[in-house]
Order: structure tokens, then sequence, then C-alpha cells
């Protein structure tokens, strides 16, 4: 299944928070993600060793629905406040545990909406 892309805006000292349900393709009922763990990186570039922000399931940014499919992402105002880039590059995987079989869920830009109000 190749990954799908959305392009993010992340606004410098809000709270990001996005929702997303993974589906299969030709299957109505959302993916069961019970026993799955996930993570997200945000780089300035692919090619950059520099990971921005990373999120994950172990670190409460990413959380996982279960049966509901539900992939919720969230980063916070003081980490955001932090950002200095102004654009970036990011994909979510989704890894079955204990097999080990990943899947790249989404990838895309991010765009970060400089913070005026301090």
């Amino acid at each position: 299944m190749p990954a799908g892309t959305y392009n993010i805006t992340i606004e410098q000292g809000a709270t990001f928070r996005l929702r997303l349900t993974l589906r299969l393709p030709n299957d109505p009922d959302p993916m069961n993600l019970s026993n799955h763990i996930a993570r997200m990186q945000i780089r300035q570039k692919v090619a950059s060793e520099t990971i921005i922000y990373s999120l994950t399931t172990e670190n409460g940014g990413i959380e996982l629905g279960g049966i509901a499919g539900t992939i919720d992402l969230f980063i916070s105002d003081e980490d955001t406040a932090q950002f200095t880039i102004r654009s970036g590059v990011y994909d979510l995987e989704i890894e079955a545990v204990p097999n080990g079989d990943v899947i790249r869920v989404i990838e895309g830009q991010v765009r970060v909406s400089p913070e005026v109000t301090r």
C-alpha cells in the first residue's frame, strides 16, 4: 500500500493536534491498530541528518485508537514555540508488534506558520 500524501501546517506557539483514520484500500472498515506502535519524524529535508521533531507512541506524541483505526498526533504549544524552521518534510510509520511489519501510512510537507503573539 503506497503512502498517502498530506501536507500539514503547524502554528508556532500553538498546540498541534491531528486525527487520522487508517483504512486499507477497498475496505470500508478502519484498520485495527491494536498491537501496533507508530513513529513520525519531521526533518528540514529528506536527506537531513537532524531530526527537527519526533513523535512516537512511546513519547506520547502519537496515540493509536485500536479497532477504531485512529491515529492522534500531538505536539505541545511549548514545543511548537521552539520550532525555528519554516518548512520541512515528514512521514508516519506504523509497526505491527510482534512481527515487525512496517507500513508508511502518510508523508508530506510541513509548513510552520510563525508566531506573532509571544
